[in-house]
């Protein structure tokens, strides 16, 4: 869901040489990455310690645990108003990587300006985008909101053109591009004139997923240098998106007068596994099975955050829904094809 994004974040964030630099990705230069970057390096300076289980098993799992971030988040807005949602999510994901950092002695990064960056990505990457979805959630399934995520990349190949000179298209990225919107237009159901759909709603989960690409350039142009680790900045991140969200919740709702269990422990798992736990799994597939291959995660959180909400919540479900799923996860992957492949 909103999660897949900080497989982007990581990858972004990790360490591409043993002088422990960020890297801004390979290829860079000639091609549209989802996200700000990806390792460049195949044996990163700081190397994750060497999992137990097999890769596969994990990619499964971070898999399972994005796609039903959506599935959560509705269960959790049943309960507790947006804001505090998300609120909680951001605590509870905070914590986790607060208690990996102690674990593994790291610090918490260093500098007015990266913390001045690390502020304005916190917000494009996780106050706002969170949020948005837990808003969305309020008028449109689950299943839609996960699908509106997965337009993430086509978002990001759009601004790409105009934001990143680097990032040369290729017909058959620019041609993914109009592949995925069409599939965004049937998941909509355009021709039957968006009848059923909630347009205010829709639209809050796509500018969310529009808010993730936005935050990827920004840390692309702004961190791409850092000397820190990916864990130290990704905790500094979630930091302060806590803070922000601590500081907007009080003024627009009112605290809570009874605390429902299902929609907390919704809101616990939110945060704890989808955006805690997630990073580190995350991180470790990067560092064992390099970025593209972890990025395959994306395709999955859609079919798996449909599937949930169908069989768990009931959700109703059109042809247009899944045919339209399928459009866009194509044109998602054709917008990542690297030139020469």
């Amino acid at each position: 869901m909103c999660y897949e994004i900080v497989w982007r974040i990581v990858a972004a964030m990790s360490i591409a040489s043993s002088a422990g630099s960020v890297s801004t990705g390979p290829a860079s230069t000639d091609s549209v990455s989802t996200g700000p970057a990806s390792p460049a390096s195949r044996e990163p300076a700081e190397a994750a310690p060497r999992p137990r289980l097999d890769w596969r098993l994990r990619f499964a799992a971070l898999s399972l645990i994005w796609g039903f971030s959506f599935l959560l988040i509705k269960v959790g807005t049943d309960g507790y108003a947006p804001f505090q949602v998300t609120l909680g999510r951001l605590v509870f994901g905070t914590a986790v990587l607060a208690v990996a950092m102690a674990v593994r002695r790291e610090r918490l990064p260093r500098g007015v300006r990266t913390w001045g960056h690390l502020a304005v990505a916190a917000f494009l990457l996780n106050a706002l985008p969170f949020s948005l979805f837990a808003y969305s959630e309020l008028t449109i399934p689950s299943t839609l909101a996960g699908i509106c995520n997965a337009t993430s990349p086509l978002w990001g190949m759009a601004l790409s053109l105009v934001a990143l000179s680097e990032d040369r298209p290729t017909r058959i990225r620019v041609a993914g591009l109009g592949v995925g919107f069409l599939g965004v237009l049937t998941v909509l159901g355009a021709w039957q004139g968006f009848h059923g759909l909630d347009a205010t709603g829709t639209a809050m989960a796509l500018l969310a997923s529009l808010s993730y690409p936005i935050g990827w350039i920004y840390i692309r142009r702004t961190l791409a240098g850092s000397s820190e680790s990916h864990l130290s900045l990704t905790g500094a991140q979630l930091l302060l998106a806590a803070v922000q969200l601590a500081v907007v919740t009080p003024v627009f709702t009112s605290a809570p007068t009874r605390f429902p269990m299902l929609p907390l422990l919704a809101i616990v798992a939110l945060g704890a596994l989808g955006t805690g736990l997630a990073v580190l799994i995350q991180y470790g597939l990067v560092a064992e099975v390099g970025p593209t291959t972890a990025q395959m995660v994306t395709y999955f959180i859609p079919v798996i955050a449909t599937v949930a909400g169908v069989a768990v919540l009931g959700e109703s479900l059109t042809w247009t829904t899944p045919v339209g799923a399928v459009i866009v996860l194509v044109g998602a992957a054709l917008t990542q094809v690297k030139r020469g492949a």
